[in-house]
């Protein structure tokens, strides 16, 4: 498969893991959909990513509002004419033990990491059907390991990829593609982190970029459902 030209939406996209993946894509020959709540952020990520306008495009959107994902899906149907790979990235998490996690950080972390994935889906999915294209969802090891002060989080991840592969099921007979990856640890701005030298053991956002191209890539006739992927060695404790 060529990835000339081909055009990646992707949520939660103006630093971090998004980020990271739309450089990669970008490098690759893609055109792709900067995504992110406040225009400051989307314009800072276009500014850093130094293009003229012609083949990114950035959207102020939140996830957690269904209509803003099909304003979005619809702007990049304006600006580029389909919709061939959809990353549903943007993701929250508060960890804390359950008997101090709040009624509103728990419908923070639901509404962001699990409706959010159904939201872009749904805003999407004619035109992932037009292209016969590509879903992806970012979960996380999270949704399948549970941990201590994780519960909303875990519960969130837990769904996404429940939800991920149902949805898999039923699109693969449309010949449009689905996969959850799954990350350890990732440098990333993720839970108010500052990135710095003491991370480079850590998963790289770029290299899920690289991640994503191979997915891609990929003969029409396989498809890696769901891809767990971790740090080469842990951190030094």
């Amino acid at each position: 498969m060529s990835l000339k030209n081909k055009v990646a939406y992707i949520t939660g996209s103006t630093k971090g893991i998004g980020f990271g993946i739309a450089k990669r894509l970008l490098e690759s020959g893609m055109r792709v959909v900067i995504t992110g709540r406040t225009k400051e952020g989307v314009d800072a990520a276009i500014k850093e990513l130094n293009d003229s306008g012609e083949r990114v495009l950035g959207v102020v959107s939140d996830v957690r509002n269904p209509n803003d994902e099909v304003k979005a899906i619809k702007q990049c149907l304006d600006k580029f004419g389909q919709v061939d790979v959809i990353i549903a990235n943007a993701g929250l998490g508060i960890f804390k033990p359950i008997e101090e996690l709040s009624i509103e950080d728990w419908n923070a972390m639901i509404e962001t990491n699990l409706n959010g994935v159904f939201y872009t889906l749904k805003a999407g999915i004619s035109a992932l059907k037009q292209s016969k294209g590509y879903y992806i969802s970012i979960a996380s090891l999270a949704g399948t390991n549970f941990f201590a002060s994780g519960s909303g989080y875990n519960a969130s991840k837990f769904g996404v990829v429940g939800f991920t592969q149902a949805a898999m099921l039923d699109l693969r007979n449309y010949d449009v593609k689905v996969t959850t990856i799954m990350p350890g640890s990732v440098t990333s701005h993720f839970n108010n982190h500052t990135p710095n030298p003491d991370d480079d053991w850590k998963i790289q956002p770029e290299d899920l970029g690289q991640l994503i191209v191979d997915l891609l890539k990929m003969p029409a006739n396989a498809l890696p459902s769901k891809v767990e992927i971790r740090p080469t060695k842990p951190g030094k404790k």
